[in-house]
């Protein structure tokens, strides 16, 4: 066999990710918020693509104002005193006019009645001006006060040396979003150029501004100020604070021991310190949440059967304009603007096809995620079943990572409320009597009811496996311990310290 180069002709498969292919990809993932920030951005950088108006239609155009529709206003002379209509003074007469604000009912030109001022706005006589209601009163109420500006308020009022001032200024800024002091005090002295002390000294005072709490370096010294405030920080309280990781713990002997306090004295001291305020800045600056806007709707008809559509609020509406490009192709000249033209062409057209495959994607999973769940919308969360990723894509005839970017970030409107689609899909967990598997999420909902209903009977993880078998589930102690934790569910010990104390 004789070697050296040689031509060859092959004919292979491959998947090539062309980049209108990893866009349309890109898209498939994206929520509404992020498609939205995605479109703006597309607009800007492609002159063929325009958003359709809903209201009026892709063709609509903004109707041009001409000089003969414009209201024709009567002008009044140039040489009309400003001040006229004041007893006959002018501007002439300088501080010698005479504001004497008097109304002559019998003559019309002294209250003359100008709509554009309200029904009480008069034109000269220098009257006052009652509007009826044309004001915006949004724009007269008082905005939010920040913790920040709170504090500065109070700086300026109660610290009247400028040098302490810039140390509690420096202290303000040093405070984290639930009030508490971040930062080494040595450090901040260093960089002001002062002694230590005096940092202590300004924090002490500052300690006791408004809100009680602000300023603290940890939770007991945060809960320490409020009760020193009230006059209960007692020896007591003062060993309750020292011991918090006993009260996590619901170990109420010990704390018993170390406060050396009784059970009804405890119980006392415990309620004290469940009316404190851990967080002490969250009553000042509040971060407003950010509403779920569902992608898609669905709701029962008479018959019994469901409507799944796309919430239309949430697509976008961009359009190809065809007139412009074939303007603009007419008029190109250079083979540079014409390679240009073509691919902001091709560009805008993929972009459009993108967006209608991902709206047909989202609702073909969406209503097969409603099929298979009927029984969930019908009855509750306690008939939830089990449901993986490969079932719904071999119902639909797509792959599994397609439907894993359908349900990110996706939210559908139940008549039981808002979910994302990832909610549907839980593991399974055996039926202890053969039957059908049921939903990890279901069983999570039942070991919340058991023992939401145990009442004083407190139930271990062992007595919850027997009920839970019992119904026909085949769940381990572990396992049931682990959906316990995750719902933040004390153990049974925990459970029966709590109730003991009334807690």
């Amino acid at each position: 066999m004789a070697i050296g180069p040689r031509l060859d002709i092959r004919q292979t498969q491959s998947l090539v990710m062309t980049p209108q292919l990893q866009q349309a990809i890109k898209l498939l993932q994206l929520s509404n918020f992020e498609l939205a920030a995605f479109i703006d951005q597309e607009l800007e950088r492609n002159p063929l693509l325009e958003r359709e108006d809903a209201e009026r239609g892709p063709d609509a155009t903004e109707p041009k104002a001409d000089a003969s529709d414009l209201p024709v206003l009567d002008s009044q002379p140039a040489e009309t005193p400003l001040l006229d209509g004041m007893n006959g003074a002018t501007a002439e007469d300088g501080m010698d006019v005479d504001y004497d604000n008097t109304f002559n009912n019998d003559s019309a030109s002294d209250a003359v009645q100008d709509e554009s001022l309200g029904q009480w706005g008069t034109v000269g006589g220098g009257g006052h001006n009652f509007e009826d209601g044309d004001s915006n009163l949004d724009q007269m109420v008082a905005g939010d006060i920040s913790l920040r500006d709170h504090l500065v308020a109070q700086v300026n009022v109660d610290i009247p040396n400028a040098g302490d001032r810039l140390i509690a200024l420096h202290l303000i800024e040093m405070l984290d979003e639930s009030g508490y002091l971040i930062g080494d005090l040595d450090e901040l002295a260093a960089r002001l150029g002062c002694a230590s002390e005096r940092v202590e000294i300004v924090l002490r005072r500052v300690q006791g501004f408004d809100p009680v709490g602000v300023f603290a370096r940890s939770l007991k010294e945060c809960l320490g100020l409020q009760l020193a405030e009230r006059n209960r920080l007692d020896p007591a309280m003062q060993a309750l604070l020292d011991n918090l990781e006993l009260l996590a713990r619901r170990d109420l002997p010990g704390l018993m021991k170390a406060c050396a306090v009784d059970a009804e004295d405890l119980a006392e001291m415990i309620s004290e310190i469940k009316a404190l305020d851990p967080k002490p800045a969250l009553a000042f600056d509040h971060v407003v949440a950010q509403p779920v806007t569902p992608d898609v709707l669905m709701r029962r008809t008479q018959d019994g059967s469901w409507v799944v559509e796309l919430n239309s609020d949430t697509l976008p509406r961009v359009l190809v304009n065809t007139r412009y490009y074939s303007k603009i192709a007419a008029g190109a000249r250079s083979k540079d603007d014409k390679t240009y033209i073509s691919e902001r062409f091709q560009s805008a057209n993929w972009l459009v096809k993108s967006l209608h495959q991902r709206a047909t994607t989202i609702l073909k999973v969406a209503t097969e995620i409603v099929r298979q769940q009927e029984a969930f919308f019908l009855m509750g969360v306690q008939h939830l079943r089990p449901l993986v990723l490969r079932d719904i894509a071999t119902a639909i005839s797509m792959h599994e990572s397609t439907v894993s970017r359908v349900t990110s970030n996706k939210y559908i409107a139940t008549p039981r409320g808002i979910y994302e689609l990832k909610y549907f899909f839980t593991q399974s967990i055996g039926s202890a009597d053969g039957g059908d598997a049921h939903s990890a999420e279901a069983v999570r909902h039942r070991i919340k009811v058991l023992i939401e209903a145990e009442g004083k009977n407190v139930l271990s993880d062992d007595s919850i496996v027997d009920m839970l078998k019992a119904d026909g589930i085949d769940i381990a102690r572990r396992t049931v311990a682990k959906y316990r934790e995750a719902m933040n569910i004390g153990s049974s010990v925990q459970r029966r310290r709590e109730k003991s104390l009334g807690m």
